[in-house]
């Protein structure tokens, strides 16, 4: 599983899976994203916090609708299944929260990002 994880970790640098190619940072969404409506799961994906409301989670849905075509992209050619690509991702998307942005814990909590780093999954590399 490391070895695997590994060379996960190795597509996702050099393909350039990054929060930045993910989210179209539209006014709504970076508001959103500093109010802690919306946070970066482990899983890869983003994820709203509370209930949210249908514009919201339209834009939750958009932006998991593009992270998954470019997981499953980056899968075929790196030889991993998606889910290792989306979890690696997640991985680094947590890692790259700012202070004050919320994740997901790996114990399914929603969490607001300290000083410090996130908690993440023992997994991440």
């Amino acid at each position: 599983m490391k070895t695997v994880m590994w060379m996960v970790a190795g597509a996702v640098a050099l393909t350039g899976v990054s929060s930045a190619a993910f989210a179209q940072r539209d006014p709504a969404y970076a508001a959103a994203r500093a109010a802690g409506q919306v946070g970066e799961q482990p899983d890869g994906y983003l994820g709203v916090v509370g209930g949210g409301n249908a514009e919201l989670r339209a834009i939750v849905s958009n932006i998991n609708i593009q992270r998954k075509s470019a997981y499953t992209q980056k899968a075929q050619a790196s030889g991993a299944t998606v889910e290792q690509l989306a979890f690696t991702s997640g991985c680094n998307l947590i890692a790259q929260t700012s202070a004050g942005e919320k994740y997901k814990t790996p114990g399914g909590t929603w969490a607001t990002r300290g000083a410090g780093p996130p908690e993440r999954d023992s997994r991440c590399v």
